[in-house]
């Protein structure tokens, strides 16, 4: 019992940005913020994903394709523009 409950605490004690820190696809609670956020502001979401430490999503809007970068507080980073 005492084994369980030191796991529960070291889980809950681990930070948030420790969820991005290997590369695969984000949690889909995840995936609906970062969802709610770019469709917000007009941009259809293809695909989400998680590298090198940060959430990718990639996106179009008025017929272009953008990849957007977010931090593990769902704040948008970076931004380019696909040709």
């Amino acid at each position: 019992m005492r084994h369980t409950l030191k796991l529960a605490t070291l889980a809950l004690a681990l930070p948030a940005a420790a969820a991005l820190a290997s590369d695969g696809t984000p949690s889909a609670e995840t995936q609906a913020k970062i969802r709610d956020l770019l469709t917000g502001q007009g941009y259809e979401v293809r695909k989400i994903e998680t590298e090198d430490g940060l959430y990718e999503a990639y996106a179009l809007k008025d017929g272009k394709r953008y990849e957007f970068y977010l931090n593990d507080k769902i704040e948008v980073v970076k931004i380019e523009e696909d040709d």
